[in-house]
C-alpha cells in the first residue's frame, strides 16, 4: 500500500525513500528485458518506471495490444520491484507526435489548436479538453488501466499525461481554439461577470478576432486571466484522466503530475510549470514530480536546484511529498557528438541535495537505452520509426542501447548505495531551516504567453526578477543559510524573515499581505524592484505606502555611463547595470556621484533596488538580525541538514568547486564534530551523522560517511585522510582497524587513511 502523509511517501506503513529507474520496454527486445531489470536492481532501484506510449500500442485505430506491458510488469514484480506506469496520453520521450497516434490528428483535425492570429500550432499538441480527443483517451485508458489494476499492489504510482502545458509555453502558442475560447469566455464571466473586456465575449466571431490578435489595451488583462484560466483548465484535464483510470479500477495509489521547465543546464524557467500546474495536484491522492535537467551542478545552477525543490514544496499541500519523475543521469551527450560528458558528481550532488530537500521518490531518467522500432505503417518521414532519434535511443544513458555499462552507471550505483545506508532515517526526516524564508509568487511565472506591447513589457519585467532570484539564493546558500520557500500568493507567511526577489509588478492582495506582515513585526527583504504596479500594469503602492519607501525612477547604465553604487560601512564601490532610485527610510546604498538611495531600510523592511555582487560581508550585514545557524569560512560550500522529531540529524556538506576545501563548522556558536577540521575533495559531498541512534549505540558525530549501518554493526571507510567518529553506548564494542579511546560510555574512534573500520556490538 502506498500512501502520502506529512510530506512522507509511506509504503506498507513505513516512510520510504525510493529510487526508480526508467527502462523503455518498447525499445528493447523481450530477451533483453531481464538483463536491464537486473542491472537496475543491482544499482539500487526499488522500482522500474516506463512510459507506455499510445502510439506504440494502438498504431491502427481500434487495434490495441498491451500484452507486452503486462509481461514487462510481471517481470519487474518477479524481481521484487514495484512498477511506475506513465501511460500519457502525451509521453514526449522524443516520440513522434509526443506519443499520440497519427490517426488521432486525422480523426480530430479541429482538436489541433490555433493560436495567435489564428495560426495552427507548430508542435503536435492538442486541445486537452476536446471531446473527441478525450473519448479516444478514455478508450486508451480502458485498455491499459486494467493491466495496471490487476497488479495494483505492486504499483508505486501512476503518472497522468506528461509535462502538461510545456509545448505551448516553449512556442508562445497558447490554445486559442474556438472550443477553448468558448470555455475561457464562460470562465471569465463566471469570475468577473460581463464587462471584463470591451467586446462581446459571447459572440464566437468577435472573441476569436479580439483574443487571437489582442489590442495592446487588453493585453495585460488577457495575460492575467488566461494564466488563471489555464490552471483551472489543466486541473480539469488531470481530473478527467484520473476519473478514466479510477473507472478501470486504478485507485488508492498516487496519481503523479509531472512538472516541466528545467533544461539546458538551468532551472530558471521551472516555476513556469508550477504556475501552470499547481492547481492540478492540490487535491488528495496527487503527487507532484519534477523534471531535473541541470547537467553538472555548479555555482551557476546550484541555486536553481535549491529553489526548484523549495518552490515545489511551497506549492504542494502540507501532506504531500515531492518527487522527481525525470532525474537526469548519464553522460548528457544527447546529440551523440562526443562534445559533452557529465561526471559522476553530476547525479551525485543533485541527488543528495534533492533528498535533503524532501524528494521521497527519484526516478533515474533515462537509465537504459534501446532502439526505436518501425511503425506498422511507416510514414515517409525520413526513418519511419516511432521516434525522432533514429534507430538507437538513450545513447547517453548509464546502460547504453546494447546493454553496456557506462562509467556513470558505477558512479550512480555508489550514490544510490550511500543514500540507501540511511534510507529509513532520511525517509522520515525534514530539512531543518533557519529563520529566513524565500518568497514564491506563482503569478511571477505567468510568462508562457505574450504579444508585443504592454503584455510583453510585463512579461519581460517579470523575467527580469529571475536574475535577482539567482543572486539572492546563491548568496544565502554560500553564507550557510538553510531556507524554505513560502507561497506568499496562496499561503500565510509564518517565517520571521522573508526574502523576495521582486518585480515592479505585484498583485494588490499580495502587497496587502506583505504590508500586514511588516506591521506585525515580520522582517522583509525585497531584492530587485520595489513594487509600484499591479499585475496588469496599473499603479498600486499598497506595500510602498505601508513601509514608507517610494519608487522615484530607474537609472540605467550604458557604454558611456558606468553606473556604480557604494554601501555604508566601508564596502567597496561596485558596478551595477540598473538601479531603482528610492525615497524614504534610511539609506544604506547610494549611487556614486549622485547620492541618491538605491538601498533603504524602513522599520522592518529593507529594499535593495539593484543587482549587488556576491560579497559575503555585505549580505551578512543585510541579514544581520537573522543569522544562519551553521557558520563556516569557506565560499562555494553548501551546508544544510535534515532532522527528525527525535533530534537525529544529518549534516549535508557539498563542495561545488574543483579544489578541495578544509574547514571547521559550528552551529549557533558551538563547534561540531569535536572541533575537528572537515575536508571535502573537489566536487564531492558528505552526509554526516549527528546524534543518530543505532540501538544500543548512538553516533554522536562522525567526520565521514558510513559505508553500512545495521542493527548490530557499523562500518566506516576512510579515504586518503584521517577521519574520526564519536559513539555513545553502554554495550561492549568490538572494533577493528581503528584506534579506540574509551571514556565511560563514550568511544572515540580514529580511523587511519585508507582503512576500513568495523564496529560491532
Amino acid at each position: 500500500m502506498v500512501e502520502m502523509r506529512d510530506r512522507r511517501l509511506v509504503i506498507d506503513g513505513k516512510p520510504a525513500l525510493v529510487f526508480a529507474g526508467e527502462i523503455h520496454y518498447f525499445r528493447l527486445r523481450r530477451d533483453e528485458w531481464e538483463d536491464r531489470v537486473r542491472k537496475a536492481k543491482d544499482l539500487g532501484c526499488a522500482a522500474i518506471a516506463s512510459y507506455i506510449p499510445w502510439i506504440v500500442h494502438e498504431q491502427r485505430e481500434g487495434k490495441i495490444d498491451v500484452r507486452d506491458v503486462a509481461e514487462f510488469m510481471d517481470l519487474c514484480i518477479a524481481h521484487g520491484l514495484r512498477f511506475l506506469p506513465r501511460p500519457g496520453p502525451f509521453v514526449m520521450a522524443e516520440m513522434k507526435n509526443e506519443g499520440i497516434p497519427a490517426w488521432v490528428y486525422s480523426k480530430h483535425p479541429d482538436a489541433v489548436p490555433v493560436s495567435w492570429d489564428g495560426d495552427k500550432a507548430v508542435t503536435p499538441t492538442l486541445d486537452y479538453l476536446h471531446p473527441g480527443f478525450l473519448e479516444d483517451v478514455e478508450r486508451w485508458y480502458a485498455a491499459i488501466m486494467p493491466v495496471v489494476a490487476r497488479r495494483l499492489e505492486h504499483v508505486l504510482g501512476v503518472q497522468l499525461d506528461n509535462e502538461i502545458g510545456m509545448l505551448q509555453w516553449v512556442t508562445n502558442q497558447p490554445d486559442l481554439s474556438d472550443g477553448t475560447l468558448c470555455d475561457f469566455a464562460r470562465w471569465v464571466v463566471g469570475r468577473y461577470g460581463h464587462g471584463r473586456y470591451p467586446f462581446d465575449l459571447d459572440d464566437p466571431a468577435i472573441r476569436a478576432r479580439e483574443l487571437r490578435n489582442p489590442d495592446p489595451e487588453i493585453g495585460p488583462r488577457l495575460l492575467r486571466d488566461y494564466g488563471d484560466y489555464e490552471r483551472d483548465r489543466f486541473s480539469r484535464y488531470v481530473a478527467t484522466l484520473r476519473s478514466f483510470a479510477e473507472a478501470q479500477g486504478v485507485a488508492g495509489v498516487p496519481f503523479i503530475v509531472n512538472i516541466h521547465g528545467s533544461g539546458g543546464g538551468r532551472g530558471t524557467g521551472f516555476p513556469i510549470g508550477i504556475h501552470q500546474l499547481y492547481e492540478s495536484y492540490q487535491k488528495e491522492g496527487y503527487l507532484c514530480g519534477s523534471d531535473h535537467y541541470l547537467g553538472e551542478l555548479t555555482r551557476e545552477n546550484a541555486p536553481d536546484l535549491y529553489f526548484l525543490n523549495a518552490f515545489m514544496n511551497a506549492a504542494a499541500p502540507p501532506w504531500q511529498p515531492i518527487a522527481s519523475m525525470e532525474f537526469e543521469v548519464g553522460t548528457g551527450d544527447y546529440g551523440e557528438t562526443g562534445a559533452m560528458r557529465m561526471s559522476g558528481a553530476a547525479a551525485d550532488l543533485k541527488a543528495r541535495l534533492s533528498v535533503v530537500q524532501g524528494n521521497r521518490l527519484i526516478n533515474y531518467y533515462l537509465l537504459a537505452g534501446g532502439r526505436n522500432p518501425h511503425l506498422q505503417d511507416p510514414p515517409d518521414d525520413g526513418n519511419g520509426r516511432i521516434a525522432i532519434t533514429g534507430e538507437r535511443h538513450g545513447f547517453a544513458a548509464p546502460i547504453d542501447p546494447e546493454g553496456n555499462l557506462d562509467p556513470t552507471y558505477h558512479a550512480l550505483k555508489e550514490t544510490t548505495r550511500r543514500l540507501l545506508v540511511w534510507a529509513d532515517k532520511l525517509a522520515d526526516m525534514d530539512e531543518d531551516h533557519d529563520e529566513v524564508a524565500l518568497g514564491f509568487v506563482p503569478d511571477y511565472y505567468k510568462t508562457d504567453m505574450h504579444r508585443p506591447g504592454p503584455m510583453r513589457e510585463i512579461v519581460q519585467n517579470l523575467e527580469g526578477a529571475r536574475g535577482y532570484l539567482e543572486g539572492l539564493v546563491r548568496s544565502l546558500l554560500f553564507l550557510g543559510y538553510r531556507f524554505p520557500a513560502v507561497d506568499i500568493q496562496n499561503r500565510e507567511i509564518e517565517a520571521p524573515c522573508l526574502a523576495l526577489a521582486s518585480s515592479r509588478h505585484l498583485d494588490e492582495a499580495i502587497q496587502r499581505k506583505l504590508a500586514d506582515y511588516c506591521r506585525s513585526g515580520g522582517r522583509l527583504l525585497l531584492y530587485g524592484e520595489l513594487p509600484f504596479l499591479d499585475m496588469e500594469g496599473r499603479p498600486c503602492t499598497v506595500l510602498s505606502d505601508a513601509i514608507g519607501i517610494r519608487h522615484k525612477a530607474f537609472l540605467q547604465a550604458s557604454n558611456r555611463y558606468h553606473l556604480s553604487v557604494r554601501a555604508n560601512g566601508g564596502h567597496p564601490e561596485v558596478r551595477t547595470w540598473r538601479a531603482q532610485i528610492l525615497d524614504g527610510g534610511e539609506a544604506f546604498l547610494q549611487i556614486v556621484g549622485r547620492s541618491e538611495a538605491v538601498g533603504v531600510r524602513s522599520g522592518t523592511a529593507t529594499v535593495l533596488g539593484c543587482a549587488y555582487p556576491h560579497h559575503p560581508a555585505f549580505w551578512r550585514e543585510l541579514l544581520t538580525d537573522n543569522p544562519p545557524a551553521f557558520r563556516h569560512d569557506i565560499d562555494g560550500l553548501i551546508v544544510t541538514s535534515v532532522k527528525n522529531e527525535a533530534c537525529e540529524e544529518f549534516v549535508s556538506l557539498m563542495n561545488l568547486d574543483d579544489e578541495p576545501k578544509t574547514f571547521r563548522l559550528d552551529k549557533r556558536g558551538e563547534a561540531l564534530f569535536g572541533g575537528l577540521p572537515l575536508t571535502l575533495t573537489g566536487r564531492r559531498a558528505k552526509l554526516l551523522p549527528l546524534n543518530v541512534r543505532l540501538s544500543p549505540a548512538t553516533i554522536r558525530w562522525a567526520t565521514l560517511e558510513a559505508e553500512s549501518a545495521g542493527s548490530r554493526s557499523l562500518v566506516f571507510e576512510a579515504s586518503d585522510r584521517e577521519e574520526w567518529a564519536m559513539l555513545e553506548t553502554d554495550a561492549e564494542l568490538q572494533v577493528s582497524n581503528a584506534e579506540v579511546l574509551r571514556q565511560g560510555k563514550f568511544t572515540r574512534l580514529r580511523i587511519h587513511p585508507n582503512r576500513r573500520a568495523v564496529i560491532r556490538w
